[in-house]
């Protein structure tokens, strides 16, 4: 099999990237399982963190919205003020890709390799396909974060959030949530709901919980002090979303900053009323470690006064967040990875239009966030993204195409040492 352009993931980033292709008649081959980050990664039963508006995937012709789907299809709906449920997303999502990709592979991507004519990519089911161009936006999968203080204690005892789309067989048990955030905070909630006794251990002394909608308009001078954009209200926010470029040109050192303190740790709202008084809060705190009681397991921290602490409970679930390495991506071979110019955080450094330093190789998504910012982070990135990216595939593909990889396909595939 061969293509021009190969995309690797079949979320928001590469649905988007494909229908914006498919509009230029560039021959596309997307793959991977349809919003599996958000299908498979994701407690069933939350809701998003962004507002309506900001959770649409992109079209060239904006012909497909969430509030398009949500209309045709009688769900509730509004721009702002009313929670997205993941749900609703994945299966506006699968719409999206049945209009615009209906082509897709839901084969995953296990090895990528390059060679003079562009790059071979190998299926999960062995299958090879030859592309001279490849588009990575597989998400946030591969990237969790687990704290080094859990380090190499057994499953059995403590997983990451994104383990976790079902949460409804901690029903009757107690589990430790470790973190501040929507993820964490998300988790608790739907744990709650589902019969668990909660601890939520956290570092911050504070749960920053978003501010519920007013039900009234924004007056003009909420507006120009804390001006809204598909981040939230406020100008750092609204800078992100409407200047990634000026973003790219900041000194590395001031983009990784940025990129790791901005919208920090925020749940949504709604979990408020979801949580406190039936979930325990155990703030200030600072993880020591964790062992096995039997068949129980102990969270060890001091508490926010320093003294020593200690909860036995059934299972741990480290809702931490995720943290770019390029490394960790299952398909990158080594000789691949050698040839990309990285920043400190191990991100790729990319060109204007999302393209690696192999040529040819794009990266999208949380993996281009130390290059555009934090609105890479998010859903509402994908617009943006799919517009550039592109954009540089067209124009480049008709300037000045690169071979199909046809000579190799009748040779042989690389060698797979």
């Amino acid at each position: 099999m061969k293509c021009d352009v190969a995309i690797v993931g079949a979320g928001p980033y590469g649905l988007s990237i494909a229908a914006h292709l498919s509009a230029q008649n560039i021959a596309f081959r997307i793959f991977g399982p349809a919003m599996d980050t958000w299908r498979n990664a994701m407690p069933a039963g939350m809701f998003l963190k962004s507002e309506g508006f900001a959770s649409s995937l992109s079209d060239p012709g904006k012909t497909f919205t969430l509030a398009h789907y949500s209309t045709a299809n009688g769900i509730p709906y509004a721009d702002t003020g009313l929670p997205v449920p993941l749900k609703v997303f994945t299966d506006y999502g699968d719409a999206f890709l049945q209009r615009f990709a209906p082509s897709h592979d839901s084969r995953s991507v296990s090895r990528i390799e390059r060679d003079e004519d562009g790059f071979w990519l190998t299926l999960d089911d062995g299958e090879l396909v030859s592309a001279t161009r490849v588009v990575v936006a597989v998400g946030i999968t591969h990237y969790a974060h687990m704290p080094q203080e859990f380090a190499g204690l057994p499953e059995a005892f403590v997983t990451h959030a994104s383990q976790h789309p079902d949460l409804a067989k901690f029903s009757g048990k107690t589990v430790a949530v470790i973190g501040a955030g929507a993820s964490a905070l998300d988790t608790a909630a739907i744990l709650v709901d589902r019969g668990a006794t909660v601890e939520l251990i956290a570092r911050n002394r504070q749960i920053h919980f978003h501010n519920p909608p007013t039900g009234r308009p924004r007056s003009f001078w909420e507006s120009l002090k804390s001006p809204m954009s598909g981040l939230g209200p406020g100008w750092r926010s609204r800078l992100c979303t409407n200047a990634p470029l000026l973003f790219r040109a900041l000194p590395e050192a001031l983009r990784l900053k940025i990129v790791d303190r901005h919208l920090g740790p925020a749940p949504g709202w709604w979990t408020r009323n979801a949580t406190e008084g039936k979930a325990r809060f155990n703030l200030g705190a600072q993880l020591r470690g964790a062992s096995p009681k039997g068949e129980k397991v102990l969270v060890e921290f001091e508490g926010a006064n320093g003294t020593p602490q200690a909860i036995q409970c059934d299972h741990i679930i480290a809702a931490t967040g995720y943290v770019v390495d390029l490394r960790r991506l299952p398909f990158m071979t080594a000789p691949l990875l050698s040839d990309i110019k990285m920043s400190a955080d191990r991100s790729p450094e990319l060109s204007a239009h999302f393209e690696s330093t192999v040529p040819g190789l794009y990266f999208t998504g949380v993996s281009a966030a130390a290059s555009f910012g934090p609105m890479m982070r998010f859903a509402y990135g994908a617009a943006y993204t799919a517009k550039r990216v592109s954009r540089d595939l067209v124009r480049k593909m008709r300037a000045r195409p690169l071979p199909l990889a046809g000579a190799a396909v009748e040779r042989s595939a690389p060698s797979q040492a």
